[in-house]
Formats: C-alpha cells, structure tokens, sequence
C-alpha cells in the first residue's frame, strides 16, 4: 500500500521544482509561479535567486577547478561557472561533488577551442579534487608479506582511495605546475611543451590532506593503469614489460604512501 502523501508537502515539492526551472530559465517568465508574487517583485525575487547560485557555482568550481580559473582570469570564470550550472546543475545537496562532467563539458564549449589543453587541465584538476575528499586509509603492512610467498596471479595491488591517473596528449603537469608558481621560466616551458604538444601522465595521489601530482613515464603509466583496473600482479607485470622496476616502485609506492596493500 503506497502512503498518503501530504497535500503541504507536494504543493511545497512543486514550488521548489518550479523555482529551480525559473532560475535555470532564460528569461523570468516562471517567477509567478515559482514565487507567488507577480511583476517587478518577482522579477526581483528571482533575480536574488539566480546572483546567490551563480556566485555559489562560482565558488564551487573555483574550490575544484583552481588551474583552469588561473588560466581563464577571475572574470571569465565566474561567466563560465553561471553558464555550466545553468546546463548542468548540482543533482545533489553536497556541491563539492559537482563539477564531474565540467571537462567534457569545456572540451566542447565553442569558445574555448582556442585552448584545447584546458580540458584535461580540468579533468587534472578534479581529479586532484576528489583525490582530497576522499576516504583516509592507512597502509595494511602485513598485507605485504603475501608478496613473497603467493601466486603473483592471485595477488593485487590495492593503492591508496582517491589515487587516479590523468593521461592527456597536452602537457598538464607542467602546465599546473606553472600557474601554481607563476614563475615566468615555469611559463616558458609550459609554452614551449604545449607548441610541441608534449604528452604527460599525471598520478594523482595524497601527502596528507593535501593532493599532490608526479609526471610518470609511459611504463610508469601502463604500470598503474593496470593497478587502477584492477589487474592481478602477474597481468601488471606483463602488459608493463620487462623493463619495469617492480622492486624500485615498490619502495618508492611505500615511502610516498601510493600502495594501501596487496589483496588475495
């Protein structure tokens, strides 16, 4: 038997829904509605409405998207946050988890085709991001004994939450790293490495609470691709190649708290 619904309760539901597409709307044609009031006042209302979003969509991507805000100048930003909230509008309460599909959505802005970088510089971003608002784990160091006396195709890898790989075609890393220090020899690689269309991978990965990211190689790369995919060691080890440093990655992986353990 469905319960009965509350006659307050829909028709506020309904004003609420009817609010959220005014404010998403061009023009103010829903305000009565949304609001019960009608002409000027609600022209107002709703206007009220739309600055207090807009300046929260800003903030949101702003705390998200620091290198593509850098890039773009406060200005534009703040017109590209308004206008990406009016396509694409929080679904949940928490707005720091809005800002996933900002990449794509840049990759194919029209105006930006200037700057075909910017995009994976925004996937680096939320990556890095997410990567700070995920779950903290510590180290299973007894979990590593199983490396030396199981099947390297019954173990996996396990790194630590929130650890991604950002592969692009641009040189994001040394873009970042350059309007992060704003250091003019710092722009002129970044300039350099973007006329040559310089390919990097990014491993995302946290000192703390704060996301950091290394340049990795292509083995590098393939090596934590696999991991990330959940591949068993033997499988990793194979599609990486005989040239991969197992054990120098594996010191490195525990001293930079990469790893979380081995599985299986």
């Amino acid at each position: 038997m469905n319960a009965a619904v509350n006659p307050a309760h829909a028709a506020e539901a309904e004003r609420q829904r009817a609010l959220v597409a005014a404010i998403l709307a061009p023009r103010a044609d829903a305000a009565a509605l949304a609001l019960n009031e009608t002409g000027e006042r609600a022209e107002r209302g709703l206007a009220a409405y739309r600055a207090n979003a807009e300046a929260l969509a800003e903030r949101a991507l702003g705390a998200a998207f620091g290198s593509i805000r850098a890039m773009l100048g406060e200005e534009d930003f703040a017109h590209l946050a308004a206008e990406f909230w009016r396509v694409r509008p929080p679904q949940r309460g928490d707005v720091g988890e809005w800002g996933a599909e900002f990449a794509g959505w840049l990759e194919t802005h029209p105006s930006l085709a200037r700057w075909p970088y910017l995009a994976d510089c925004a996937r680096l971003d939320f990556a890095m991001h997410a990567n700070e608002r995920a779950a903290d784990a510590s180290v299973d160091a007894d979990s590593l004994g199983r490396l030396a006396d199981a099947d390297p195709q019954d173990l996996r890898l396990l790194l630590m939450p929130g650890t991604a790989l950002v592969s692009s075609r641009w040189p994001i890393v040394t873009i970042r790293r350059a309007h992060r220090s704003g250091a003019d020899a710092d722009f002129a690689r970044a300039g350099d490495a973007i006329e040559r269309e310089c390919a990097q991978h990014a491993l995302v990965w946290r000192a703390g609470w704060r996301a950091e990211v290394t340049e990795l190689d292509e083995t590098e790369a393939a090596w934590i691709a696999s991991l990330l995919a959940g591949s068993s060691l033997a499988s990793a080890l194979e599609r990486t190649g005989a040239g991969f440093d197992f054990a120098g990655w594996l010191a490195r992986a525990l001293q930079q708290r990469w790893l979380k353990g081995v599985v299986g």
